[in-house]
């Protein structure tokens, strides 16, 4: 039988019972249906701190355990699952503070002098493969075509790409304030396929 992978999955939206919670629910779920070990944390629900404090910012920093635990499943993830809502074409804050304190320099990343001097990113999470989901109520298209996609490139380029994940994964639900049943019915069954196909893309 294989060995079961480590996911770990991060909620961030504010409400219960959101279709943000569905899909992180079902991913979840899939995840477990397929016997997959699974971290997940619904930031809001946990009320996670995301200032980060100054005692925190030197690499040999002693953390609270809360953050450690964060750092040591994230560390330890062979696959990463992100899902929140489009504010103001960004994270919401609490999420951007848990990116500033979890993935940590010397834990998730490193850098390193390159051939000129220059300083070299060099990823260190364990994790290859990456899916973000989010909602939003702007058309992709159209957030593509005026603003050139910011939420893309924060994921896949600084944040995924800084860390070594080089397979990331997207899906965008919009617009979801005017979405009926049928639509998120179907929504949550792309969110399935999404997910069985992030397990079976390990080996």
């Amino acid at each position: 039988m294989p060995i079961p992978m480590k996911y770990s999955v991060i909620l961030a939206h504010p409400t219960p019972g959101s279709f943000n919670h569905a899909i992180a629910e079902t991913v979840v779920r899939c995840l477990r249906a397929r016997e997959q070990e699974v971290f997940f944390h619904d930031l809001y629900a946990e009320n996670f701190d995301p200032v980060m404090p100054a005692r925190e910012i030197a690499r040999d920093a002693v953390l609270d355990p809360v953050l450690e635990r964060h750092c040591d499943e994230i560390g330890s993830a062979d696959g990463i699952v992100i899902v929140h809502p489009n504010w103001w074409s960004q994270p919401p804050a609490i999420l951007k503070g848990w990116v500033d304190r979890a993935l940590r320099a010397g834990r998730a990343y490193t850098f390193v002098a390159g051939e000129n001097g220059e300083g070299k990113a060099v990823g260190l999470l364990k994790a290859k493969t990456a899916l973000v989901i989010t909602t939003a109520n702007t058309p992709q298209e159209k957030e593509v075509a005026l603003l050139g996609d910011p939420l893309g490139l924060f994921w896949e380029k600084v944040v995924c790409g800084l860390c070594g994940i080089r397979d990331v994964r997207r899906l965008v639900f919009t617009p979801v304030i005017i979405s009926q049943p049928e639509q998120r019915a179907a929504w949550l069954r792309q969110v399935e396929t999404a997910t069985f196909s992030l397990i079976d893309r390990l080996p």
